[in-house]
């Protein structure tokens, strides 16, 4: 089945160059609509047949829009299309500014080839499906937790229990009967979950404030079982006709699974989805401490940058699944060569970085490397088969080749062009004169 690709590029060639990229793509096909200007496409974003333009295309140089000034424009005109940004290496600034305003991702035109720009677009529109998959979870989660009913428990003005509904029943772990009469503490044991100690009376609070309170956060519920729950609760005083107060109420549920969820979303947030390491978000944040913590002690860290050689040919020889299965396998060798304090980020695709938090000398940045490699070059057993690859790795060192997560980052991405260039499975420091030629 093909998908609808919307391409907004004002030169001719270029969009020629596009459309005989994704249309020829061997795990396509995709198929390229082409307008030039920035309101052609918005226009075509919100008229007929707009919701079978599966993603967007789009190089910020146009006729009538420039830069950040035309991505938001196509933004607000289809805010649920995933878009790609087409950037040159002068524009990169703009681009990642892009996509911290919601583009999905962008490359480089200086890199497009017949088989990046697929590729990029292919891992673009999966990740936008795992998005709005995991959103829908979230909202079905969302409906099936109001739909639940609450827990109900009154007590007299002395803090003695006077009801429970079956839910308060069930989650207690007391029968109406049994509870009737008892201590408020006795039926309700909640405690601060990270403390153990005991938690603030909500009911005791509402009486003496005489008005509705809440629970604080974290509390869990023991069962009479032992069993323990997350809770979330208002508590509030109850009146007469005559307005004098006679007792108080708690209203209470269970967010376990809210909480559970929360935290899952907060950890998919952070995680390359295939490799469950930390993705480009959270190293971005680890390497941003680390050199906090590296300027503070004058010490040096080292980022390495490290690309799969020849993936394109186990994808395309062996399949997607065997291809998904080697990414994991070198996630799980990478990590096993480095410390604790270390970081392995997945960036996409066949690339990796590992930030050394710390290094004694940038040499030992080098020794790191050459570990690497060699894990990675052991046959990995794959289905009952062996299948042979090599890494090429790209070092950046802390502060000489950058002051800054982005500037370091790019300086390893340079080194690792230029082990690419030096054929492959080998490390290569960052050189500035060879960075100077490279982009000069």
């Amino acid at each position: 089945m093909s998908r609808n690709v919307l391409l907004v590029a004002s030169a001719p060639a270029e969009a020629k160059a596009v459309r005989r990229s994704l249309e020829g793509a061997g795990d396509g096909p995709f198929k390229v609509e082409w307008v030039s200007r920035c309101d052609d496409a918005c226009s075509r974003l919100g008229g007929p047949g707009r919701d079978k333009i599966t993603a967007v295309v789009v190089d910020l140089t146009l006729p009538d829009r420039q830069g950040i000034e035309a991505f938001d424009t196509l933004f607000r005109a289809a805010r649920h299309v995933p878009i790609l940004i087409l950037s040159r290496l002068r524009d990169e600034d703009v681009a990642r500014l892009a996509v911290q305003r919601g583009a999905q991702d962008y490359l480089l035109e200086e890199r497009l080839d017949g088989y990046s720009l697929p590729k990029a677009l292919h891992s673009m529109l999966d990740r936008s499906a795992r998005a709005e998959a995991l959103f829908l979870e979230s909202e079905r989660a969302q409906i099936t937790l109001n739909s639940i009913g609450d827990a109900v428990i009154s007590t007299d003005l002395g803090g003695n229990v006077t009801y429970l509904n079956a839910v308060a029943e069930s989650m207690t772990g007391w029968s109406r009967q049994e509870a009737c009469g008892r201590r408020l503490q006795e039926v309700l044991q909640i405690v601060d979950g990270d403390s153990r100690k005991p938690a603030l009376n909500p009911l005791a609070m509402a009486v003496l404030q005489n008005r509705t309170v809440a629970l604080s956060a974290n509390c869990v519920l023991i069962r009479r079982d032992g069993y323990e729950s997350a809770i979330e609760d208002t508590a509030a005083p109850i009146h007469d006709q005559g307005g004098l107060m006679t007792g108080a109420v708690i209203v209470f549920h269970d967010v376990s699974v809210a909480r559970a969820l929360s935290l899952k979303m907060s950890y998919l947030a952070q995680h390359d989805f295939l490799t469950e390491l930390p993705n480009r978000m959270l190293l971005n944040d680890r390497l941003t401490q680390a050199i906090a913590s590296a300027q503070r002690h004058k010490t040096l860290l080292a980022l390495l940058f490290l690309d799969v050689d020849d993936f394109k040919h186990v994808n395309d020889s062996r399949g997607h699944a065997v291809g998904d299965q080697l990414l994991q396998s070198i996630a799980r060798r990478l990590v096993a060569c480095v410390r604790e304090s270390d970081t392995v980020s997945r960036q996409g695709g066949d690339e990796f970085v590992v930030l050394l938090s710390e290094v004694a000398r940038a040499q030992d940045a080098g020794l790191a490397a050459d570990k690497l490699l060699a894990a990675v070059s052991t046959p990995h057993s794959i289905d009952q088969k062996d299948l042979h690859v090599t890494v090429s790795v790209g070092i950046g060192v802390y502060p000489a080749d950058g002051a800054s997560a982005e500037a370091l980052l790019k300086s390893a991405d340079l080194a690792l062009v230029r082990a690419k260039t030096r054929g492959r499975s080998n490390h290569q420091f960052f050189e500035r004169d060879a960075s100077v030629r490279a982009t000069g």
